[in-house]
């Protein structure tokens, strides 16, 4: 089934799931999805301190789960390429942990989106394995942790 925005709005679940939307994009939706969640970070991160912004991602993680697996049945497919919530997540995991500045921004995306694409082991390994919307909101984070390690030595390389 190819989600609509008809779909998008039958069920606050598919609302997020879909990413409010930007899970419909017709080409690279994951991708589309990590843009939505990086252009919303500053919105979302600027009024929390670092506690409540941290109980905010793992709060988004546990709704992630249940959003992503009713809407993944409700798509026959559980982890349809228009559920996006998890590249959201992500982002906003790695934006928050990733050095200040537009420009490490913008390698943070383009590290997360090769890792989640990509998916080297162990991410594979865990997206094979794993169902449901537990799996969908894993893989992204494993994909973040990656994202993270690579940040941290590119820092170390070139401070």
């Amino acid at each position: 089934m190819k989600p609509t925005p008809r779909f998008l709005l039958s069920d606050p679940a598919h609302f997020v799931a879909l990413g409010f939307g930007s899970g419909l994009w017709p080409k690279g939706p994951g991708t589309a999805g990590t843009l939505a969640g990086w252009l919303l970070f500053p919105f979302v991160r600027a009024p929390l301190s670092e506690g409540l912004f941290a109980a905010l991602l793992v709060a988004c993680f546990l709704f992630g789960i249940l959003a992503c697996e009713r809407t993944g049945r409700a798509l026959g497919v559980a982890d349809h390429g228009s559920i996006v919530w998890d590249e959201i997540v992500a982002i906003w995991l790695v934006l928050w942990l990733a050095p200040p500045g537009l420009a490490w921004q913008a390698v943070a995306f383009v590290l997360f989106r090769f890792f989640d694409i990509v998916k080297p082991h162990p991410i594979r390994w865990v997206d094979q394995r794993t169902r449901g919307g537990f799996g969908v909101m894993l893989d992204d984070l494993l994909a973040a942790g990656y994202t993270l390690l690579a940040l941290a030595i590119l820092v170390r390389i070139f401070g």
